[in-house]
């Protein structure tokens, strides 16, 4: 039998010796790592220490310029990004960066470079740094431009627009292509049509900066065709230029050279319409002054608006030039009501053409530069002078006169083939609109609203003498007017109107109903 000693495996023998160096590894160890948390927490403290000071500078830094002015010198403008684009063009439109001596005015003046480099439409990006000067020139900063050019020069648009002489809005394609030599420029051909039969077909560039000049330059080839025959008895056709001069956000002056000829297929022209039929040249200098405060074009709700237009005829030494002087005012006001995000817009609107020269007093002004009122135009959006009056068709009222009598058949003499709408020299409209939320939250997000409106307004002949029998009363007594309530849609593109019109005040000859109408317009 075995001896219960030989069934024990050896005793494990434990040295203290070790024991106690681990425990002081251990120990040591534990030294090592509180170290670590200590350093680590005064990192902390000292990282949230610098982001408590940077806040503090920040804010100190931004009260400090919302309360006074802080005086900067803008040390060097450099500019990033462009590979096709001159530096100058660039360059000129950054340079009032320089001109900044705070840091609100250097802020005003990004904002401003921003916009007008935007506006060039060459480029996707436009961002603009401020960053700090070099360190032996404290007070100074350095500005980065930085801009991405259109990766897709070419563009194709498609819109409904309205020009502020045009008596109906135009539905216009256009094809653009930019920055072809790197100078910004903008080449561009178009197609327009509009609901009185007038098209144009034309091409033009636009040059915001060409050579030493300050202002745009632009210059376009156009064909127009419009045909009247409905309304006056005459076709008309024009091909020639347009030059623009000088343009800025205000003001605008441009050249006009066009050869024009008038004819009438159905020969059943009035005599004050055939008296004008023919070629004529026209050489005319046309400058707007224009300041536009309102929140929208499309509907107003604050702000006002003013424009005026001179134009002069007969700029060329040739006897088939038209002579004329034409002047056009146009007043808006719109008054928020504090309500339904209701406003009430007010409008008045004027102009008188007369002609120039040798016997101009008995002489007729030049037939499509008189002014015609009517047409399926929001008064609301069109800006530019007496065009349109709500509920009466396109040159559908003013004087008229008989059109050469058709008989088709010589037994019947009471044949009436109509009168022909002359126009008048001097024209005079004023509107009030009323417009307001619908209380519905689905329709005020999509931006229809309904409005109340009236409109009143006249046009009179002044020329071949017709001046001296004019009154002042006699002319405001015979002012047609309407009202009507309606619904409108606005788009990214125009202003729809579904109206319903009641005629308070027409005469014999006037084209105008009470009913419901459909109207369109884009700002002018």
């Amino acid at each position: 039998m075995a001896k219960p000693e030989d069934d024990l495996s050896d005793p494990v023998v434990r040295n203290h010796n070790n024991d106690e160096e681990e425990e002081e590894e251990g120990e040591q160890n534990d030294d090592i790592e509180d170290e670590a948390e200590d350093e680590d927490e005064e990192e902390d403290k000292d990282l949230e220490s610098q982001k408590a000071k940077l806040r503090n500078s920040f804010q100190n830094f931004f009260s400090r310029i919302q309360h006074e002015s802080v005086p900067i010198r803008v040390h060097d403008v450099v500019i990033k990004g462009n590979t096709k684009t001159k530096d100058y063009l660039i360059e000129a439109l950054t340079a009032s960066l320089k001109d900044a001596s705070t840091i609100q005015e250097l802020f005003a003046a990004s904002s401003e470079v921003n916009f007008r480099l935007q506006a060039l439409e060459i480029f996707d990006s436009v961002k603009i740094t401020l960053d700090s000067g070099p360190p032996e020139l404290p007070g100074t900063a350095n500005v980065i431009v930085d801009v991405v050019e259109t990766r897709s020069p070419l563009l194709g648009e498609i819109g409904v627009f309205n020009k502020g002489e045009a008596s109906s809005s135009s539905l216009e394609g256009t094809l653009k292509y930019k920055n072809i030599f790197g100078y910004g420029d903008l080449w561009d051909g178009a197609l327009a049509y509009d609901c009185d039969r007038k098209a144009e077909v034309s091409a033009g560039v636009f040059l915001p900066r060409f050579k030493g000049l300050v202002t745009p330059v632009t210059a376009r080839l156009f064909l127009q065709s419009q045909d009247c025959l409905k309304f006056s008895s005459f076709k008309e056709r024009s091909l020639g230029l347009s030059l623009g001069l000088f343009s800025t956000r205000n003001h605008d002056l441009v050249y006009n050279l066009a050869w024009r000829t008038l004819t009438d297929p159905s020969r059943m022209a009035s005599s004050s319409i055939r008296r004008q039929l023919g070629h004529g040249l026209l050489s005319s200098l046309k400058y707007t002054f224009k300041i536009d405060r309102r929140n929208s074009p499309l509907r107003p709700t604050h702000g006002f608006a003013f424009v005026s237009s001179t134009q002069i005829g007969g700029l060329a030494p040739d006897s088939r030039s038209l002579r004329f002087l034409r002047q056009e005012l146009d007043l808006r006001c719109a008054i928020p009501l504090g309500f339904y995000r209701s406003a009430l817009n007010l409008g008045i609107s004027a102009g008188v053409v007369f002609p120039w020269g040798s016997g101009f007093s008995s002489m007729p002004s030049p037939l499509p530069e008189r002014f015609f009122l009517g047409g399926n135009l929001s008064p609301v959006c069109t800006l530019g002078g007496p065009t349109s009056l709500w509920g009466f068709r396109t040159r559908g009222l003013g004087p008229t006169e008989p059109r050469r009598q058709f008989r088709s058949n010589p037994a019947n003499e009471n044949t009436d083939s109509g009168r022909d709408h002359l126009g008048g020299d001097l024209a005079l409209a004023v509107f009030a609109d009323f417009s307001f939320d619908f209380p519905s939250k689905w329709l005020s997000a999509k931006g229809i609203h309904g409005h109340f409106f009236v409109s009143a307004g006249n046009v009179e002949k002044l020329t071949e003498n017709a001046y001296r029998n004019f009154s002042l009363r006699k002319f405001t007594e015979s002012f047609r007017s309407s009202v009507g309530v309606g619904v409108v849609i606005p788009t990214n593109l125009f202003r729809m109107e579904l109206n319903y019109c009641y005629i308070l005040k027409k005469f014999g000859e006037d084209c105008g109903k009470s009913g419901f109408r459909v109207s369109f317009a884009s700002p002018s």
